[in-house]
């Protein structure tokens, strides 16, 4: 064999590894390029008919659309999220499971032993919405602005309470919050759901409640409760003359519930970023937006960048509320 002919054969081996090597890399490649091909599983913790369930399947029939993939919702109460979540967690990290989880994401790591890491196994997709609680009274208690709440507290120690849908929900860690910078000492009645500790408040068994929009809104318009702050940075466009707690002397007070959307560890960033696409491409969907605004939710729909730091700063937050306050859960 001539130097020539070898050199043409050794080229030609090089050339085929050449090629193997970069179908090899190529395969997986448009694999990811192609999901989804078939439909996504949406885990969702809570039961069927409650506020995360509700937004979820809104959310993710404009998701759908957007993939051109089914979304099914499977859920999967229990453990105040924790079961539904651990499902995600040891799911293939595919693409093909996602987690559609609540506020209790970054409380369950302070209140209750996890059979995961939610810090380590799970990619923060993107934020959907955040909800605003409504501080409410009795319409016929003595105050009717913070100041005079936190007034009347400080000079009747021992005598107001507060309300809550249970142990760690948003509403107990809202009257908590208010506790701790007011430096008040509200006596926490918690109930099993919103529904009883609003009937409770109404009729004056209980002082004061931080209620979501949706299901304290009516009661305000009606005048059977009486609202004297809201829980977020900015007032609620159903109750434009009501100050936020922050507007009230307490700077800095924001406590609100969210939804968001999250993925196993291990999930190729690709399509991290195309479910967080699709995430922000349905919550700005005008029709989707004015459904959630209904439900008194605050459209967002973040980068998976921005939740991560998001659900971070949440956490650590009730982390430190959670020690100040020892707070604990049956």
């Amino acid at each position: 064999m001539t130097h020539k002919t070898r050199d043409i054969e050794m080229k030609k081996r090089l050339l085929l590894k050449s090629i193997a090597t970069l179908t090899a890399c190529a395969v997986p490649l448009l694999g990811w390029a192609a999901w989804p091909d078939k439909p996504i599983r949406m885990v969702v913790p809570y039961a069927a008919g409650g506020g995360a369930d509700n937004t979820a399947r809104i959310v993710a029939q404009q998701m759908s659309a957007a993939l051109g993939q089914q979304i099914v919702i499977d859920n999967k109460p229990g453990a105040g999220g924790v079961i539904g979540a651990d499902n995600v967690a040891k799911a293939a990290a595919d693409g093909y499971t996602v987690l559609y989880d609540a506020s209790a994401f970054s409380v369950n790591p302070s209140l209750r032993k996890l059979p995961f890491d939610a810090a380590k196994d799970f990619i923060p997709v993107s934020l959907v919405a955040t909800a605003p609680q409504i501080l409410v009274v009795p319409a016929t208690a003595p105050y009717k602005t913070v100041p005079e709440f936190i007034d009347y507290a400080r000079k009747n120690p021992g005598r107001l309470s507060f309300a809550s849908a249970g142990g760690g929900t948003g509403s107990h860690l809202a009257g908590e919050a208010l506790n701790e910078q007011a430096k008040i000492n509200l006596m926490h009645v918690p109930y099993k759901g919103g529904a009883p500790a609003l009937t409770d408040v109404m009729g004056e068994q209980v002082s004061a409640y931080f209620g979501n929009v949706a299901s304290t809104l009516s009661y305000v318009k009606s005048g059977k409760l009486r609202a004297l702050g809201v829980s977020s940075s900015k007032r609620v466009p159903g109750l434009p003359d009501v100050p936020t707690l922050a507007e009230s002397g307490l700077p800095g007070y924001n406590v609100v519930e969210w939804n968001g959307v999250f993925l196993p560890k291990g999930t190729p960033a690709d399509i991290v970023q195309k479910l967080g696409k699709a995430v922000q491409a349905a919550v700005n969907d005008p029709a989707v937006r004015q459904k959630l605004l209904q439900l008194g939710l605050e459209p967002a729909g973040t980068t998976p960048e921005a939740f991560a730091k998001f659900v971070q700063q949440e956490t650590s937050r009730v982390s430190a509320l959670v020690r100040s306050r020892n707070i604990r859960v049956d």
